[in-house]
């Protein structure tokens, strides 16, 4: 009899137990497989924002 076969099955243990509520790419956040974007729309945006705070302090 070959021992190494008699036995429950093992699990992958790589393998998830179970997906996230919020993953990215999901209903619930479905913007979360977009990237980061690149370095020129991440300028923009923050002198956006230093434009903002500069009206907003004057």
């Amino acid at each position: 009899m070959d021992y190494s076969k008699a036995g429950t099955p093992k699990i992958h243990k790589d393998a998830p137990r179970h997906s996230e509520h919020n993953a990215k790419g999901s209903t619930e956040n479905p913007f979360g497989d977009a990237g980061p974007g690149s370095k020129a729309e991440l300028l923009a945006r923050m002198k956006a924002a230093a434009e903002a705070r500069k009206a907003t302090k004057a």
